[in-house]
C-alpha cells in the first residue's frame, strides 16, 4: 500500500502546477460566481433588457405624440373617445365586431330521443 501511495504522492509532486493551473481554469471558468458561463448569460440578458428598453422608448414616443395631439386638435379626443370606448354622436350607430368564434353545436345536442 505504501508503494502505491508514493508512486501517486511522486505523480501528484511532478504535476502539482499543472494540477493547480488546470483547477484554477475550472473554478474560474465554470464554478466561481463571476464564471464565464455566467458572464456569457448576463450579457443575452442585458442584449433582452435593451432591446426592451427601446421598445419602451419607441411607446413612450408614440404616447407623447398622442398626448401633444390630444392638448392641440378637439377630433383626436372624440376619435379616442371612439375607438376606446365605443361612444357615438347622435347621429350614429356603432358596430361591435368580436374576433371570438362561436363554438359549433356538438351532434348530441340536435339529437333526440325517439
Amino acid at each position: 500500500m505504501s508503494k502505491i501511495a508514493n508512486k501517486v504522492w511522486s505523480f501528484l509532486s511532478h504535476f502539482k502546477y499543472h494540477i493547480v493551473i488546470v483547477l484554477g481554469i475550472l473554478i474560474v471558468g465554470f464554478i466561481d460566481e463571476n464564471s464565464f458561463v455566467r458572464r456569457i448569460e448576463y450579457e443575452y440578458h442585458i442584449e433582452s433588457l435593451k432591446e426592451e428598453i427601446s421598445e419602451y422608448k419607441a411607446r413612450y414616443e408614440a404616447d407623447s405624440k398622442r398626448l401633444k395631439d390630444l392638448g392641440k386638435d378637439p377630433k383626436v379626443i372624440s376619435k379616442i373617445a371612439r375607438e376606446r370606448y365605443f361612444m357615438k354622436t347622435d347621429d350614429e350607430d356603432i358596430f361591435v365586431l368580436s374576433d371570438d368564434e362561436p363554438s359549433l353545436p356538438t351532434i348530441q345536442e340536435h339529437e333526440t330521443a325517439k
